[in-house]
């Protein structure tokens, strides 16, 4: 194996690319500048890895508990051979969800602990478009005046994918427990200090609604500039064309993320494993606690108000009931959330 090379990405205030290796060769000594690389550049890309479900698996256990591994994120059905079937139709709540993901946001923000990490691996891409985007939220922060610093320093925003689907899209998935459409909204710091660099950084994306302390108009304009200076700068964004092979993995906890758009009758098939969080830096509360009832109550609230909002967008704020349903949550994050939740309790 001849030497890694960490290349910054030119032009960008993050990410790097990394060559030299085969991520399923991998020894203990080689991670560490592979971990340490992650932690300063906030995310990173590895060309031409063509891993398997089992490589996927084992490289994002590195990193810390999985809340899954190699789930495919994709708009075909994987048959238990491992190959795809036909392409999904856009009417299903799948494929919803999947176009919900084109908008700027972070991983699990909408759980009661959210994602430290996650990495993509792509086996087919479509001809155009269907790029993924990364965002620098430690950079967007440093960027912003000393008065806007400080007016967010204190501020907190709810969590929710319900939220952020009818917000984005006029899509109003049926609330179901064991799925992302859950009922619950969290709530967190827009300002967050990042658990293992101590770089202060954003906090915010699609998901996020319902500052308290502000009315519900301040709190959407603030929430959407945040976002959108974020974004404004070039260097600050990202834009990865995929190709067959690559694998990028990036920091849940500083940067956000979305997938561009493409032809939808194109199969565009990724592997996708996330970590969990540390719960010391990244739970927000679980649902029997008692802070979880205001949550409800602010979801339930904004729902109310985007159902006579949304009859524009995309969905045109409909309800969508099909065999398929609400993307079901995985198995092991299931188990991962009650074992942490028990675990709290003791």
């Amino acid at each position: 194996m001849s030497a890694i090379q960490i290349t910054p990405i030119s032009g960008k205030t993050f990410g790097a690319v990394v060559q030299g290796i085969k991520i399923s060769q991998l020894s203990e000594a080689s991670f560490a500048p592979i971990k340490a690389a992650f932690l300063k550049y906030g995310f990173l890309v590895f060309p031409g890895q063509h891993l398997s479900d089992q490589e996927n698996i084992e490289f994002g256990s590195r990193f810390g508990k999985l809340e899954f591994g190699a789930m495919p994120m994709a708009n075909q059905e994987k048959h238990k051979d491992g190959s795809y079937g036909t392409v999904i139709p856009m009417t299903t709540q799948r494929m919803r969800t999947n176009v919900g993901n084109e908008a700027w946001h972070t991983d699990s923000t909408y759980w009661p602990i959210s994602s430290k990490c996650a990495m993509l691996s792509a086996i087919t891409v479509p001809a155009e478009g269907g790029e993924t985007q990364l965002a620098d939220m430690r950079a967007g922060y440093a960027a912003l005046d000393a008065a806007t610093q400080d007016k967010i320093a204190d501020l907190a925003a709810y969590h929710s994918t319900q939220f952020s689907q009818a917000n984005d899209l006029g899509d109003f998935p049926a609330e179901k427990e064991g799925t992302i459409y859950h009922g619950e909204a969290y709530l967190r710091p827009l300002v967050k200090v990042h658990p293992e660099t101590s770089v202060k950084n954003l906090f915010v994306g699609r998901h996020a609604f319902g500052v308290p302390g502000l009315s519900r108009e301040e709190s959407q304009d603030l929430l959407k500039s945040l976002v959108s200076f974020v974004v404004a700068d070039e260097a600050r964004v990202y834009t990865h064309d995929w190709r067959p092979g690559d694998t990028l993995i990036w920091d849940n906890r500083a940067l956000l993320h979305r997938a561009k758009p493409y032809d939808y009758s194109q199969p565009r098939v990724l592997t996708g494993t996330r970590v969990a969080g540390d719960p010391e830096s990244e739970l927000a509360y679980y649902p029997d606690d008692l802070r979880a009832e205001a949550g409800r109550q602010a979801l339930h609230d904004e729902l109310e108000a985007l159902k006579a909002e949304t009859q524009n967008r995309t969905f045109g704020g409909t309800t969508l009931d099909d065999k398929r349903g609400a993307i079901p949550l995985d198995p092991g994050v299931v188990r991962y959330n009650q074992d942490r939740q028990k675990q709290s309790h003791r």
